[in-house]
């Protein structure tokens, strides 16, 4: 299993929201396919085939619980992370 795959499985499962490194998250996005636009502290990602805009900012090193459901919100609509989300 990738890192990438490491933390997709986390953010996917759920059960640790407040635990996952805002860098982490950030990686996952941009090796998704979405693009990241930095305006100070906010991080703003985009991808042309999902309508919603995330914009996530660090708590500390980790990222906000909210902002992890977030991304686990879009990246199950759009099916972007793969044969994986047929399990949900």
């Amino acid at each position: 299993m990738t890192r990438w795959e490491r933390i997709l499985d986390r953010v996917l499962r759920g059960t640790s929201d407040a635990n996952i490194a805002f860098t982490d998250l950030c990686g996952l996005l941009r090796h998704l396919g979405f693009d990241e636009r930095i305006r100070g502290s906010h991080h703003i990602f985009t991808r042309i085939d999902v309508e919603e805009i995330l914009n996530l900012q660090p708590k500390g090193v980790h990222a906000k619980a909210y902002q992890v459901r977030q991304v686990r919100n879009v990246l199950v609509k759009y099916r972007l992370a793969g044969e994986d989300d047929d399990s949900l």
